[in-house]
């Protein structure tokens, strides 16, 4: 499940996937920013507290929206990352793409 957040006068968007982002739900984040972006939502924060597992089809969820929101002139940000996806984003060196930011406010007042 993905709750969405609209924030700041409307041209932020917090994605808050919860449990497992996987193949099975990185559809869903897929579809969440996507309809963000069309809604003129171009500063996208993915909100990782609750999510517990990522696997590639998450980060690749996660990096389709970089791309996405990069695309329409804004940014997408993670926050508040678990032990679980921490190591994942420096296995795979997304974590120098991706800086993980300790709050969401933090993520939406950044740049």
């Amino acid at each position: 499940m993905i709750e969405v957040d609209v924030q700041g006068g409307g041209d932020s968007a917090v994605l808050r996937p919860q449990g497992r982002l996987t193949m099975v739900t990185a559809p869903e984040l897929r579809t969440a920013v996507a309809e963000a972006v069309e809604g003129r939502r171009v500063r996208i924060v993915v909100d990782l507290s609750a999510c517990e597992f990522i696997d590639s089809s998450g980060l690749g969820a996660i990096i389709g929206g970089l791309k996405k929101a990069r695309q329409a002139g804004g940014d997408l940000r993670i926050a508040c990352v678990g032990p679980q996806v921490a190591t994942v984003l420096q296995l795979t060196n997304l974590d120098r793409v991706l800086r993980p930011h300790d709050t969401v406010e933090g993520a939406l007042r950044d740049g």
